[in-house]
């Protein structure tokens, strides 16, 4: 069991980091967006701005997946990239629909994917408020 924490902890960090610099190549991204060009309407901006946020969302949490499906495929958790997609999918995202179940030598390294995923989906709510709360009022009457 300290193997599989130590290893699911490492990944989680892996993650953690690999979020956070999506968080933050988003935010310079938006401020540039909402700075830079003052002569877009204030529609579009929003739009940029929202797309901007979520596509960077979307790639970090699309990654952190895939990595957790590989981690794995690698230890032999499971024997084929689409298990290891759905496990991670399903278990990243809190949904576990216990159709595929880890023997006892994975179970606390696949959990690992769950907090992974707690701990990214709450940086990107709190990620998404701060944008539209910093950013909606200058594209909106800027």
């Amino acid at each position: 069991m300290v193997t599989q924490l130590a290893f699911g902890s490492i990944l989680l960090a892996l993650c953690s980091l690999l979020h956070i610099a999506s968080l933050v190549g988003g935010e310079i991204i938006c401020a540039k967006l909402c700075y830079r060009r003052p002569g877009l309407p204030d529609g579009l901006h929003l739009v940029l701005l929202i797309t901007v946020a979520v596509a960077a969302l979307v790639a970090s949490h699309t990654v952190q997946v895939w990595l957790w499906a590989f981690a794995l495929l690698a230890l032999g958790a499971v024997h084929s990239v689409s298990d290891g997609v759905y496990f991670a999918l399903v278990t990243y995202t809190t949904v576990g629909y216990g159709d595929v179940v880890l023997e006892d030598a994975f179970r606390v390294f696949g959990a690992m994917a769950a907090v992974t995923g707690m701990l990214a989906f709450g940086l990107s709510t709190a990620f998404l408020v701060a944008i539209l709360t910093r950013h909606f009022p200058r594209a909106r009457f800027h």
